[in-house]
Formats: C-alpha cells, structure tokens, sequence
C-alpha cells in the first residue's frame, strides 16, 4: 500500500486501542475454510486486515480468537510487541465484549477503541486517519460509512416488490467503529440484558442514548463474506499499491 500521505494533527489524548473479532466460522464464505486464513500476496487476509490498522499509532490490538485456533499464533504480525490475544464467542458481539473486558484489565476507561472486521484488509490509511480526527475532535463515538448509491427495492415476499426505499438518509456501515472503552463495554452490556439484536458496535452505542457519527469511508473498504469476494480483495490490494 502506498505510504500515509499524512499523520494525526494532533497529539492523542488518550491511548488508542483495536479489537479484531477473528472467532467466527464464516459460514456463508466456506464450511471448512476460514476467509481470515485465505492468503493475498502469501500473506493471510488477517495479517493484511492487522498491517493496515497498526499504520495508526496503536498502543495495543487484541485478537479475540477461538480456543481451537492453531493457525493464528504461527502468522507474521507487525508490531507483535503490541499484540494481545484473547478468547472469542459464539457470536460477534460476544467476542468484542471479551476483549473489551480484557482491555479493562490493561487499559482506562477513557481510552479510544476501535472495533474492526478481521476479513476487511482493504481499507486505507486515509480512511482511517479521518475516522480517528473526527472521533477525536467531535468526542463522539463514530464509525466509517458510505451513503447508499443503488434504488432499494422492500420486498416482503420474493419476487413480488412492494415499494421503492427512500436511500437519501441511508448509509452503508462498515468498520473500523470508534468509542471510549468504557462507554462501549457499558453500551453492549446494556443492549445484551435488554436483548437487543447487536449488529454492530453502533447499535449498542444507539441503543444506550449515545451520538455516533459517520464519517465517509470508500467502497473499496470490501469485507470478505463470499469467496468470490477474495479475488475482488486482490484485485483492490493490487490497485492500491
């Protein structure tokens, strides 16, 4: 990837952290092949996915992780000396709150976190950059997005439509997800005694009274749900150098 065209512009305030839930089977990508363990350039989509976001000035990241995972302790990770390990969860929301609880151990409350997809390598330093000074100057929890560009179509029951979706306030989540530890780790918490569907890290955040914002991103921010998606991901990784 080409070389940060800038640094933060300011001094961080409070540490900065990363949380990369790599437990998941991923199902709908292979029933025997994990997508975060497909290689891109011999290297492993996770070891691009953690290169990328260690081009912040990360004091740690933690991989929350399955207790039968035996590849991810022999892969080739930059900054190892930042590197934390912790258990994951049956589901996504349960991995991230595992390692938020570990970070609670090492970590202050008021440090930032980001929240990243462990099979989403392509995201680019400038995104990242700008998701952090917004963060940073607003105070507020906010994640990368891009505003939707196709015509919705809601259609209860396949194939017939039953009106078009207004896209003109829509926007497409996508991670890195930004907040203070502590008011995340309480957010999720909260939606998981209410039992609130927890689809990302803003849905807590939102359901807890908290302002997140979005900050826009690019499409090529690809996450790797489908096989057919890790040719796409070579293609974008190859563009962007």
């Amino acid at each position: 990837m080409k070389q940060t065209v800038r640094s933060l512009n300011s001094p961080l305030p409070h540490k900065l952290w990363l949380v990369l839930p790599a437990a998941g089977s991923g199902s709908r990508f292979s029933k025997t092949q994990l997508k975060q363990y497909q290689l891109i350039q011999e290297r492993t989509v996770l070891e691009h996915t953690v290169a990328r976001l260690n081009s912040l000035p990360l004091s740690g990241y933690v991989l929350a992780v399955s207790p039968q995972d035996d590849v991810v302790k022999s892969l080739n990770f930059v900054y190892p000396q930042r590197l934390h390990f912790c258990q994951g969860g049956n589901e996504r929301v349960d991995s991230v709150l595992n390692a938020l609880n570990y970070l609670t151990e090492i970590a202050d409350p008021n440090d930032w976190v980001l929240v990243h997809d462990a099979a989403r390598p392509c995201v680019s330093e400038e995104t990242l950059l700008d998701l952090v000074e917004h963060a940073l100057s607003s105070q507020n929890s906010s994640i990368v997005a891009i505003p939707v560009r196709d015509t919705l179509k809601r259609v209860a029951t396949a194939p017939q439509i039953l009106h078009t979706v207004d896209r003109r306030e829509l926007w497409q989540a996508q991670t890195p997800q930004m907040a203070p530890l502590g008011t995340l780790k309480a957010a999720i918490e909260s939606a998981l005694a209410a039992g609130v569907n927890i689809t990302d890290e803003a849905s807590a955040l939102e359901y807890a009274g908290h302002q997140v914002d979005v900050v826009q991103g690019r499409a090529d921010n690809l996450k790797i749900t489908y096989p057919d998606d890790l040719e796409l991901a070579r293609l974008i990784l190859n563009a962007q150098q």
